[in-house]
């Protein structure tokens, strides 16, 4: 190798992107997550031209607060992208933020995870969107796979997993064993659908209506799968909308409340979790009862679902150590970890 090349081999490092319908992480090759940011773009459209005005933690904070001429955009729905123009945007400007200058002279090599149950043309607009981006080389992996990973799970040896990755738009339900997808599933419910369901139970009971921002928040801080042993829990003050009189309002709600209006979407992850065991193997059936179920994702950290999982499976449920992140180290692992090389895919 020449000293230029190897001055420019250097400068490159290597990038694996969660790209998630609620956040983005990116992992560098040798640092692990150095980014954890919303999957938000906010546009400022000038005389007719629109222009991309700010990305991740500054788009997050202008959302449901715009004028006119701003628009704050989630360019992914249920997992996959549904604005490629405006993703590709959100790819180049987390690139350039972890990458600086480098990328532009020595493209890094990308590797990016999809739900399980996107199509060839979803998975298209992805690797479109990342090559476009700056990408020299982009690689895909199936989120469940990724997820199972960075959770530290045995997914190279003969033996049966279970991963319940549960993130903004989808939640993936897989069963792993020997670097492949035994069955998987993908349920197009996940965070998302429980700040929706907030925000109608809300607007339903009390005549009052609440923006996705906050409908998040109380997920967040307050969210419980099932409710509380007093029947009540915390309670909270919220503000809104009064539908009635049309003047700002503030109600107070109870945790027993919270877990009501998230009970829906609760029940279809539990539903999926249940649909993927019974089309479960019976070896690998009988390595899941000793193995149990782990759940990732933003979506793992409601309070009290891996108790609710438990009850309605019988099966031992675990929460992985850093939900938020195991999809991205996972992916990040992939990419570096020469025995994982062959889960990635280039097509």
């Amino acid at each position: 190798m020449s000293l230029f090349s190897s001055l420019f081999k250097f400068g490159s490092q290597n990038i694996a992107i969660d790209l998630g319908t609620a956040n983005t992480l990116v992992y560098v090759e040798g640092q692990g997550v150095v980014l954890n940011e919303p999957s938000v773009v906010a546009i400022e459209t000038i005389n007719g031209v629109k222009k991309v005005k700010a990305v991740g933690d500054d788009a997050k904070m202008m959302m449901g607060k715009t004028p006119d001429s701003i628009e704050a955009i989630r360019p992914l729905r249920d997992g996959v992208i549904a604005d490629i123009e405006v993703a590709e945007q959100m790819i180049k400007y987390f690139i350039t933020k972890v990458n600086g200058k480098k990328s532009m002279f020595n493209p890094p090599e990308i590797t990016i995870c999809v739900p399980s149950g996107a199509t060839s043309v979803e998975r298209r607009a992805i690797r479109d969107a990342a090559s476009n981006a700056g990408a020299s080389q982009v690689y895909l992996i199936v989120e469940p796979m990724a997820a199972a990973i960075g959770a530290g799970m045995p997914v190279t040896e003969p033996i049966g997993s279970m991963v319940v990755d549960i993130g903004g738009g989808t939640t993936e339900v897989a069963v792993l064993s020997l670097r492949g997808l035994a069955y998987t599933t993908s349920v197009r419910t996940g965070g998302d659908k429980m700040d929706e369901a907030l925000v109608s139970y809300v607007r339903r009971h009390h005549n009052l209506l609440i923006g996705e921002t906050t409908a998040e928040r109380i997920k967040k801080d307050f969210g419980v799968a099932r409710p509380p042993a007093d029947g009540v829990g915390q309670t909270i003050q919220i503000k809104g909308r009064d539908l009635v009189n049309g003047v700002p309002k503030e109600i107070s709600i109870n945790q027993a409340q919270i877990a009501e209006a998230m009970a829906e979407p609760i029940s279809t992850i539990v539903e999926g979790v249940r649909i993927a065991l019974e089309n479960t193997a019976p070896e690998l059936a009988a390595d899941i009862v000793d193995q149990g179920i782990v759940l990732t994702g933003g979506g793992a950290m409601v309070e009290g679902l891996d108790a609710h999982m438990r009850d309605e499976t019988g099966l031992p449920v675990t929460v992985a150590e850093d939900p938020l992140s195991c999809v991205a180290i996972g992916t990040g692992r992939a990419m570096e970890e020469p025995v994982y090389r062959t889960i990635l895919q280039t097509a």
